[in-house]
């Protein structure tokens, strides 16, 4: 695992829970078959299997599927650190590709930079394992995001 050992305090005591109830309610998540791997405050390693239903026209992951699990990792690393109550939504994000997403299956890793009350700064990377064994698998994908906190918004509720 890349992601380092997290230094943060997460100020829901049920941050785990938590994170784990909203992850298994996302519809898409579910469709991409992407799981949640791990889980530490500041921390989430997501995974997904390679699927051809979602590729693009050379047989590669789309980049709006890389995309959006970048983005869906670097939400729940800044949703575990959150009070109880808030709701997570993304402000802003920035993905940079770096090679071809081609490969059996993909691990994406979020950590927070920055935590804060309103506004959660996050980087998280996409690795592509070109076989089930493969040790060093290779930098695809990076992101950093800002993911905003909501709180007593009619609506949008953890």
């Amino acid at each position: 695992m890349r992601v380092s050992k997290s230094e943060f305090e997460p100020r829901d005591p049920n941050f785990r829970a938590k994170v784990e109830n909203s992850f298994n309610r996302q519809q898409a998540m579910d469709t991409l078959g992407v799981r949640l791997a791990e889980l530490r405050p500041g921390c989430v390693v997501l995974e997904v299997p390679h699927n051809v239903m979602f590729t693009q026209q050379h047989g590669f992951m789309h980049a709006g599927i890389i995309t959006t699990v970048l983005d869906t990792a670097c939400g729940y690393a800044a949703f575990s650190l959150m009070e109880p109550g808030a709701a997570v939504l993304s402000v802003e994000f920035k993905t940079n590709f770096l090679a071809p997403a081609s490969g059996v299956r993909f691990r994406i890793e979020a950590t927070v930079l920055k935590p804060g009350r309103t506004l959660t700064v996050c980087e998280a990377k996409a690795y592509a394992f070109l076989d089930n064994a493969d040790a060093s698998p290779r930098l695809v994908a990076s992101m950093t995001a800002t993911i905003m906190a909501v709180t007593g918004r009619e609506g949008i509720e953890q």
